[in-house]
C-alpha cells in the first residue's frame, strides 16, 4: 500500500541538503514526522531523513484546505512524502522550509511512542534496545554509526593502498583457534561445529599465498562477561602479512590508527557535534612499554600486581590516566598469549606479543606468529590442546608457510574511543550479550 501512496514520486531531494540556493524550486521529500505545531493560522511540522531536517509550514490560506486539516491527522514518526515548494524563511531552521502543495502518508506510526526519537526525553539503554528503530533515528545512536561507517571504511581503504587484499574467512569451524572454553557449539549435521572466534588460522594460512591480507567480520566468544566493555559478538578487523614481524604490523597499525582518527575528526565534525565530544589524533610514533615497565608503574601507584598478571580494567584505566594516548604495552609473558604467539628466542617466558590500549580500553592484541611446525605442536600441548585436533592447520606449515605476523582490531571498542560511548552495546546495531538475543 505504501507503494502505490508512492505513486510515481521518487525523492528529489534530502531534507539535509535544501538550501537558500534552492528556493522557489519545487522538491519531493520523503522522511519521518516529528513536531508536530499548531498555531491556529498556521501549522509546521519537522521532517527528517537519514541525512537531516527541514520545516514543513503550512499557512492558512496558502495551502489547499485537504492539506491544512490532514496535519492534524498525522502522527509522530509516521513515514511521509511531501511535494512542495521551497521557500526562504529567516525564523526556521536553516533559513528554509517547504511549503507544501501535497502530502502523501506512506505508513501511520501508531502512538505512543515507547521512546522519543528526538532524544529531548532520556531513555534507559534496554528501552532504546528494544526500539532500535525508533533509537536510530535519534541524532546520537546516528552519529555513532556514521562514524563506524567512516572507521571502516579508512581501515579497508588505507590497507587497500598498501597492497593488502580483503578476505572473507568461514565462520562455522571445527577447531578451536585458542580455547575451547570460550566457543559458542553449533549444531552442524551429524558433526561438531562451532561458532568462529577468530579468524586467526585462515588468515596465517593466506600469508602463503597473498601475502599481505584483512579482514572485517563477526567474531564470537562464549564469555560470561556482563561489563560495558564486553559482547559475544563482535566486528573484528584484522590483518596478517607475511615475511614480517610484530615491528612491522606495529607501524602499519599506527598508521591507521591515525589515519582514522584524522578522518573521523575532519570528515565527522558534525557528528562528533552532536555526540558532544571531541579526539585527538595520536603521534607516531605511539608510545611503546614493555609488560614489565607497565607492572614497575602500576606498583609505584600502588597496586598489588605481580609479574605474569594480566591487567584489569582498574589497572588499565590507571595507565591511560598515566600515558593519556594510545599506547601499546610489549613483550608480554608466554603464558598470557595463545598458542600461535612466538616466543623471545632468547627468553622463552617472554612472546613477542603487543596489545594496543586507550585509556582503559584494550583495543587491539597482535604479534609475531609461529611458522616453525615444531614448536607450533610444543605450544600447542603446552596449552593443553591436541595437536591432532589441528593436523590439517599444521600441515600448511610443511609447504613453506612463510615467517608472519598480524593483530585483531576491536572495532566497537575503537567506537567508544571515536564517539565517546560509555557502552559497548551503544555501537552496535543489535548487540548480543548473555541476556540480549532479541531484537
Amino acid at each position: 500500500m505504501s507503494y502505490e501512496r508512492m505513486g510515481n514520486w521518487r525523492k528529489t531531494h534530502t531534507c539535509g541538503e535544501i538550501s537558500l540556493e534552492q528556493r522557489n524550486e519545487e522538491a519531493i521529500l520523503m522522511g519521518w514526522v516529528e513536531d508536530i505545531r499548531d498555531l491556529g493560522g498556521i501549522k509546521f511540522f519537522t521532517l527528517h531523513d537519514s541525512e537531516g531536517m527541514i520545516q514543513i509550514t503550512a499557512p492558512e490560506g496558502k495551502v489547499e484546505e485537504e492539506i491544512f486539516e490532514k496535519i492534524d491527522s498525522i502522527s509522530k514518526e509516521s513515514a511521509v512524502a511531501v511535494k512542495g515548494k521551497i521557500t526562504e524563511a529567516e525564523q526556521a531552521p536553516g533559513g528554509v522550509e517547504l511549503i507544501p502543495e501535497e502530502i502523501r502518508e506512506l505508513n501511520p506510526a501508531k502512538t505512543p511512542l515507547p521512546l522519543d526519537p528526538t532524544g529531548r526525553v532520556k531513555a534507559d539503554l534496554d528501552t532504546r534496545l528494544d526500539a532500535r528503530l525508533l533509537d536510530l533515528r535519534r541524532p546520537k545512536p546516528s552519529a555513532i554509526f556514521k562514524i563506524k561507517h567512516l572507521a571502516l571504511q579508512t581501515f579497508r581503504n588505507y590497507l587497500t593502498s598498501q597492497g593488502f587484499i580483503e578476505i572473507n574467512t568461514p565462520k562455522i569451524v571445527g577447531t578451536a583457534t585458542e580455547t575451547g572454553a570460550i566457543l559458542f557449539p553449533i549444531s552442524y549435521f551429524e558433526k561438531e561445529a562451532f561458532l568462529s572466534q577468530s579468524p586467526q588460522l585462515y588468515k596465517e594460512v593466506l600469508t602463503g599465498s597473498f601475502e599481505k591480507v584483512f579482514e572485517v567480520g563477526p567474531i564470537f566468544r562464549a564469555e560470561e562477561h556482563d561489563t560495558r566493555y564486553h559482547l559475544n559478538e563482535v566486528l573484528s578487523a584484522d590483518i596478517e602479512m607475511a615475511f614480517a614481524t610484530k615491528e612491522d604490523v606495529m607501524e602499519v597499525l599506527e598508521d591507521v590508527i591515525v589515519e582514522i582518527f584524522e578522518r573521523v575528526k575532519t570528515q565527522a565534525s558534525e557528528e562528533l557535534e552532536a555526540l558532544d565530544h571531541d579526539i585527538e589524533v595520536p603521534e607516531k610514533p605511539l608510545p611503546r612499554l614493555t609488560y614489565e615497565e607497565a607492572i614497575e608503574k602500576l606498583q609505584e601507584k600502588g597496586e598489588e600486581i605481580e609479574w605474569g598478571e594480566d591487567f584489569s580494567i582498574p589497572e588499565q584505566r590507571l595507565l591511560g590516566e598515566i600515558i593519556e594516548e594510545p599506547y601499546f604495552i610489549i613483550d608480554w609473558p608466554t603464558r598470557e598469549k595463545p598458542f600461535y604467539i612466538k616466543p623471545h628466542e632468547d627468553n622463552p617466558e617472554l612472546s613477542h606479543a603487543f596489545d594496543l590500549l586507550c585509556r582503559e580500553i584494550e583495543l587491539v592484541s597482535g604479534g609475531t606468529r609461529i611458522h616453525e611446525k615444531d614448536l607450533l605442536k610444543k605450544r600447542l600441548k603446552e596449552n593443553g590442546l591436541s595437536p591432532q585436533q589441528f593436523q590439517y592447520h599444521l600441515k600448511n606449515f610443511e609447504w613453506g608457510l612463510p615467517p608472519h605476523a598480524g593483530f585483531g582490531l576491536g572495532v566497537e571498542r575503537l567506537l567508544m574511543i571515536l564517539t565517546g560511548a560509555k557502552n559497548i552495546r551503544e555501537t552496535v546495531l543489535f548487540p548480543r550479550d548473555r541476556k540480549r538475543l532479541k531484537p
